[in-house]
């Protein structure tokens, strides 16, 4: 959920973007071969095909969120099951993008993207033949580690491809992916029959037809040594990032941890408030929450970066509080429209949180400082859900810890919106194009 894919691009194969159809042939006589033979997608096609993969990826690990209802009642398990489930897919595209996240740099786009599918479509198929909590928990590993492998080879090869259209795309595409699969997840469990088959198998075609395209897209660059080395994690924190860091970390891991709360806890909760057994609204919190979040990402993306990370935060205090508010007096119009204003906070918060460090990382330290900032995010989303889980079942039950849950989300907020009044605007990050020591 969420955007993954924000990855630096390695150096492509072609000479200019002018002239993307060369990039990444073994030679330009045989790039020039292939599209006479025209079995390669041109470039527009492969962005959009690229950006198709995030969004059903995405849409694919929001689709069980629905679901969660129908297994509990099926099986018998209780909430901290839920959010263990969750958890783990979240460890697991964390765990994929700390030692897979370059290996396309070096094997190549298409080769990681083909493997990632046939994992994800491996994926649904246990997902469909899930009998018990272990087949979820296999299923969402095996999602978790093919997605985390995936998003950095979408988000290198966009780059590749167009680099100002593929920033916007890079941003929007997560969002727009977990806020489809939690809708048509809820409406398939509502109006369908077998829908704890019918959404996986629907998924599962899906991954089919894009790997065909998949293997008609023409490769961006070249194969190099180093691949083994490529899956060490490398984490470094340049010394110009380090102030920075610390202002974008509180709002990363708060805005990743009210995402993981509606993917485990959502449907509960807007159940509990309306007072309705319907599956649409249990994946509705969080369709509003990721889709609001994709709009802000393309209301303000040519906003200052200050504005951004200011606008992301507000909006997730006051989203949060409304929402806080509204679960105290069971007012359902209000818990959504506390969720639509922090998911402008949850959109804003993640793209100024990226753009407030990444610019000041010199080229060959962005990976490091991208891991970093995916660990935050993603140790945000996992372990508070977990935490969340557990306290519904041995604390205060769901309404509570919803309540405490939203608390320290605004307190982190809180911690962020002081770092960045205190840092001023000669500490805030740039937009692209302007220079940070050295860096355009």
């Amino acid at each position: 959920m969420t955007n993954l894919s924000v990855v630096p691009a390695s150096k492509p194969a072609r000479a200019s973007d002018a002239a993307p159809a060369d990039a990444g042939s073994a030679s330009g006589s045989d790039s020039a071969a292939v599209s006479a033979r025209g079995t390669r997608l041109p470039p527009n096609v492969a962005l959009y095909v690229l950006a198709s993969i995030t969004i059903s990826f995405l849409a694919a690990s929001s689709a069980p969120t629905p679901l969660y209802a129908v297994y509990q009642a099926e099986w018998g398990f209780d909430p901290i099951t839920t959010t263990v489930v969750f958890g783990v897919y979240a460890m697991a595209v964390l765990l994929a993008l700390l030692t897979m996240g370059k290996l396309s740099d070096h094997v190549g786009r298409r080769p990681i993207l083909l493997a990632a599918l046939a994992a994800q479509a491996a994926s649904m198929i246990v997902f469909a033949t899930a009998d018990g909590v272990p087949g979820l928990m296999v299923a969402r590993i095996v999602q978790g580690l093919s997605t985390g492998a995936a998003l950095g080879a979408i988000g290198a090869g966009i780059m590749d491809i167009d680099r100002s259209r593929g920033t916007i795309t890079n941003a929007v595409a997560p969002g727009i992916g977990t806020a489809t699969g939690a809708l048509v997840s809820g409406l398939v469990v509502q109006f369908l029959p077998a829908p704890t088959h019918l959404v996986y198998l629907g998924l599962l075609a899906v991954f089919v037809l894009q790997a065909v395209a998949v293997t008609l897209m023409t490769e961006t660059v070249t194969r190099k040594p180093g691949a083994l080395a490529s899956l060490a994690p490398e984490i470094k924190l340049p010394r110009a990032a380090r102030h920075p860091m610390l202002v974008a970390a509180p709002v990363l891991f708060a805005v990743w941890a009210l995402a993981g709360l509606y993917g485990s806890l959502g449907p509960s909760l807007a159940r509990q408030l309306t007072g309705s057994r319907s599956e649409v609204l249990g994946g509705l919190s969080l369709f509003v929450l990721a889709g609001v979040a994709a709009v802000s990402v393309l209301v303000l993306r040519k906003a200052a970066t200050r504005t951004v990370m200011l606008t992301g935060i507000l909006a997730l205090i006051a989203g949060v509080a409304l929402t806080l508010v509204s679960i105290r007096d069971s007012s359902p119009t209000g818990f959504f429209v506390g969720t639509a204003i922090a998911g402008v906070g949850f959109g804003s918060g993640f793209q100024g949180g990226i753009r407030t460090v990444m610019p000041l990382a010199r080229p060959h330290e962005s990976s490091g400082v991208l891991s970093l900032l995916f660990i935050v995010s993603y140790l945000g989303m996992g372990v508070p859900a977990v935490i969340a889980g557990f306290l519904v079942v041995h604390a205060g039950g769901l309404t509570a810890t919803a309540q405490e849950y939203g608390v320290a989300v605004i307190v982190l907020a809180a911690f962020a919106l002081l770092g960045l009044l205190r840092g001023g605007r000669d500490r805030a990050a740039v937009l692209h194009g302007e220079r940070v020591g050295g860096n355009t």
